[in-house]
């Protein structure tokens, strides 16, 4: 008998292993072997699900929401997605311009996969989310990165957009507040760039406001309520981040009705609807009043303050004021080309690794999300565990030289 090779596809070998959960991964591996490692490097709350969103569960199962459902999702579910997005957004989508799907995540790859060939350009402000970049990979499209910094609060421009903007560009794609840096765009800034992009008729923005209720600015601006480019616009949001809900796997989009229907069409080939049970739970999210989720939102700006305090006491770490999500994304190029014992510090992936086996403590590279200057924090922890991370993390840091 001839073996068959094992040989994955052109496509898988294209695409990079997930940064944070390769990071995820190694810091399991070490606490398997006794070793205790403070874990900030992957983007979760760490509160439960309320009570009231379980027990919206429970009562689904209660009344047999255990069938194939459809593709798009339950149509009560998108009318008050379609509520929520014009009470918490000035978002005008009808509940045929939603798609429910298992996750943000899939979201946006289903929206890629809909518009997006071969040959076009879809453009990144850096930093961008880790996935963002394989998922335009796997369309067979250039990602086209725009460089920011610490200095600019990690945004960019509308300025800086025109320029890279050309006759293959096919869609921008950022997150407001953004992951990794916790930067959050304005309504002066955001109407700026509807601006540009009302100019490019061709150009679908791609807005990921995951993190809308971690947001420290008084107001959360959504680009698609510019009336001159919503035709233009796709806003992905979910339950995931604001309501704690990682588990229960739902995002959704509103979007120009072809654009609904491209990815309804798609969806269906992939995985057809989200998981009943879990649309049930995030109706009962997204009818809620915002404020529910005020106590998460209050105890991350504590974190917040107190971890920035913690890392801007570590010499060589230069941190900015992040105002949402839950991240620090530190500067740390201080250290490239420092040595300790015979470990050699040349980027930030070096350094990520240093400091979990040095200190135990788990970081992403900011390579992965193209600010190969930076690490990517979570303060989705204990204050005591943010304590221990920055000792840690000063004792290991002060040894290189």
């Amino acid at each position: 008998m001839i073996a068959t090779e094992n040989k994955v596809s052109e496509l898988l070998q294209r695409l990079s292993e997930s940064a944070t959960l390769a990071m995820s991964r190694k810091s399991r591996e070490l606490q398997e072997k006794g070793v205790h490692v403070v874990n900030l490097s992957l983007g979760e709350p760490d509160f439960d699900t309320p009570d009231f969103i379980k027990e919206a569960a429970k009562e689904g199962i209660d009344q047999n929401y255990t069938h194939y459902m459809p593709v798009n999702g339950y149509a009560d579910f998108r009318k008050a997605i379609s509520e929520k997005f014009k009470r918490d957004n000035n978002l005008d989508y009808s509940p045929d311009q939603i798609v429910v799907s298992t996750g943000a995540k899939q979201s946006i790859i289903n929206i890629i996969l809909s518009t997006v060939n071969p040959g076009d350009e879809v453009i990144l402000p850096a930093p961008y989310w880790v996935s963002y970049i394989e998922m335009v990979k796997m369309a067979g499209a250039t990602p086209v990165v725009i460089p920011s910094s610490l200095e600019n609060d990690y945004k960019i421009s509308s300025e800086t957009l025109e320029r890279y903007i050309n006759d293959k560009s096919r869609m921008i794609i950022f997150s407001s507040p953004c992951n990794p840096s916790g930067s959050v765009y304005s309504e002066e800034e955001l109407v700026s760039i509807g601006d540009v992009v009302k100019n490019h008729p061709n150009l679908l923005v791609v807005s990921d406001e995951i993190y809308e209720h971690i947001n420290y600015t008084p107001n959360h601006f959504s680009i698609g309520s510019i009336q001159e480019i919503k035709d233009q616009v796709i806003t992905v949001n979910g339950v995931s981040k604001g309501f704690a809900m990682t588990g229960w796997r739902i995002g959704f989009i509103g979007a120009p009705l072809w654009v609904a229907k491209a990815c309804t069409k798609l969806q269906g080939q992939f995985t057809s609807g989200a998981s009943g049970i879990s649309q049930r739970a995030a109706k009962a999210a997204v009818e809620a009043n915002p404020e529910v989720t005020q106590m998460m939102r209050d105890t991350f700006l504590s974190r917040r303050k107190l971890f920035g305090k913690l890392l801007s006491e570590i010499e060589g770490v230069e941190i900015n004021k992040p105002d949402g999500a839950f991240y620090m994304f530190p500067r740390i190029s201080y250290f490239f080309g420092k040595k300790a014992g015979e470990i050699r510090i040349t980027n930030s992936d070096d350094l990520a690794e240093y400091i979990l086996t040095e200190a135990h403590v788990a970081t992403v590279s900011g390579d992965a999300f193209g600010s190969p200057d930076c690490l990517r924090l979570s303060y989705a922890a204990s204050e005591k565990d943010l304590q221990e991370a920055a000792r840690r993390m000063q004792k290991a840091l002060a040894k290189l030289q």
